[in-house]
């Protein structure tokens, strides 16, 4: 079910991962990201594969969450799959009609499915372990010196707060209406792929309307409040670097070195 989807969402906890400063989480999944891009082999594959794990186990995030947070884009990891595994140049050693199987499209497809499932690991590690009102917080922090630049960062760190906020509001309304719809002899389960495709399509009208209605309920909830961007703003909980800050960015830094030397030595 839709509901059992937990991508967007916050488990609150008071883990050695959750007490981090959030600009300590954000900078070291830009690091982690850059690392996974640079990883050339599969060495530095299974060092970024080892640190998930691990930052896993710290945050006390279970495998089954992180499969939940893998349900929307399944379908992505499965087609590039496909198109690296079967259009990828070599000897075959397996083929039927135009499609090919080479050890190389092999190779490819287990590094772009493992690459994919790192990127959207370490994302939702971030989320899962930090409150969007922190995630805000530390964004601005970060993109404070573009406001020299008239940048408009708070209203920026704001949307991104908003947009992660209402993802799991709007995946339960999804539900809702998906239930209502069955209840009413909808059959959203039966039929092609295309076939169930136009079957959600009557999903669409409700939950853009819900969509609207609650974007103006929020609109008019933070008029009533006064809010007038980030003018004069004060926080309640100021940011603050401690130690174990320190030492995940540096930690993360060295990881991003080992990758690159991996990488130079061909492991």
């Amino acid at each position: 079910m839709l509901k059992d989807i937990t991508l967007g969402q916050y488990f609150p906890g008071n883990t050695f991962i959750h007490r981090l400063d959030p600009r300590t989480k954000l900078l070291t999944v830009v690091i982690y990201i850059v690392a996974v891009f640079l990883a050339g082999g599969w060495g530095g594959y299974a060092l970024l594969l080892l640190l998930a794990a691990l930052a896993m186990a710290v945050a006390k995030l279970g495998p089954k969450t992180l499969l939940k947070g893998m349900k929307p884009v399944l379908f992505v990891i499965l087609f590039t799959a496909v198109l690296n595994l079967f259009y990828a140049p070599g000897e075959p050693i397996w083929s039927f009609w135009i499609l090919h199987i080479t050890r190389e499209g092999i190779r490819n497809a287990a590094r772009m499915v493992l690459r994919i499932v790192l990127l959207i690991s370490s994302t939702l590690m971030m989320t899962y372990t930090t409150s969007p009102m922190a995630i805000t917080d530390g964004l601005e922090s970060l993109l404070n010196p573009l406001k020299k630049l008239r940048f408009p960062v708070h209203e920026l760190s704001m949307m991104m707060s908003i947009a992660l906020r209402f993802i799991p509001t709007l995946i339960e309304e999804t539900d809702k209406i998906m239930s209502a719809q069955k209840a009413r002899g909808a059959d959203f389960e039966t039929g092609n792929l295309i076939e169930k495709a136009r079957a959600l399509l009557p999903l669409l009208v409700p939950l853009f309307v819900s969509a609207f209605r609650r974007a103006d309920e929020l609109a008019v909830a933070m008029e009533s409040r006064c809010y007038h961007g980030g003018e004069g703003r004060t926080r309640m909980n100021e940011l603050k670097m401690a130690g174990r800050d320190w030492l995940v960015l540096s930690g993360a830094l060295l990881a991003l070195l080992a990758v690159i030397l991996l990488r130079i030595r061909g492991l």
